[in-house]
């Protein structure tokens, strides 16, 4: 339950259309529902602006419906992420309206409140290196439009064809914040980072060759940029870059 809707509900008993049982009944899993495999935090998107994110890897399909049924019932949106093939499946089967991209291994729901962002300073781009990196940095673009937050991307711009990369300056010139996702060793972040003056988020991904240690190569590439105020998250983790550079994004509004 998000701000928009506790005062929606506060207006109502206000104005005698809405009880105080039923406002309470409304209210009685707040902060958390616990639904004994997991408890919900529900007072989240007071805190924080969005609900809770389901994190589905090693959860199995029944309990990650039973999170996203306990969401829809409180009027929240639901976003859910690493979801596995049949995960998905049954998530899908089970929850009308219920929307998926396979490849970002994500599912999501909006509530009936949701809306857009609209003072912000101005979209977040997603530049990934390779088409391998396409997994990601689709969880990243996903994660940016549940949050509302306008967003774009162009992939395949790594380091081995950098005019690919120059051949898109007018956007990385006008981006608010850019998340640079790289494989490899994970030189990309760190010539956008020397290029532009708006925040830049780097996300090793875990493409490469033997060498490459899994993501360890462009994780350690990154923590060691010569690029000043170049700003790294873990390996593989498109979500908390896009967490991240929302909540970079918010600070106009705020």
């Amino acid at each position: 339950m998000d701000k928009n809707q506790i005062l929606d509900l506060l207006n109502r008993v206000h104005e005698n259309s809405l009880s105080v049982e039923q406002a309470f009944s409304s209210l009685k899993d707040l902060p958390y529902q616990d639904l004994g495999f997991a408890k919900i935090d529900h007072h989240r998107a007071l805190r924080k602006g969005y609900p809770e994110v389901i994190f589905c890897q090693n959860k199995t399909p029944e309990q990650v419906i039973g999170i996203v049924r306990a969401q829809v019932s409180h009027g929240e949106t639901v976003f859910g992420t690493r979801a596995q093939k049949e995960v998905l499946e049954a998530v899908k089967d089970a929850i009308p309206d219920i929307e998926s991209d396979t490849l970002a291994r994500c599912f999501w729901k909006k509530s009936e409140t949701w809306r857009a962002k609209e003072k912000v300073p101005g979209p977040v781009l997603i530049c990934s290196a390779g088409t391998a990196d396409s997994s990601v940095a689709l969880e990243a673009q996903r994660t940016l439009e549940i949050l509302g937050h306008p967003c774009a991307a162009i992939s395949d711009v790594g380091v081995a064809g950098i005019h690919r990369l120059f051949a898109h300056g007018d956007q990385l010139l006008k981006a608010s914040v850019i998340i640079a996702v790289a494989g490899m060793e994970g030189a990309l972040p760190s010539v956008i980072a020397g290029y532009v003056r708006c925040p830049v988020i780097g996300v090793p991904t875990s493409v490469g060759y033997g060498s490459h240690l899994n993501g360890l190569v462009p994780l350690f590439a990154m923590l060691n940029s010569c690029a000043s105020g170049l700003t790294v998250v873990n390996i593989d983790n498109g979500f908390g870059a896009a967490c991240a550079a929302a909540a970079i994004n918010d600070t106009s509004e705020r």
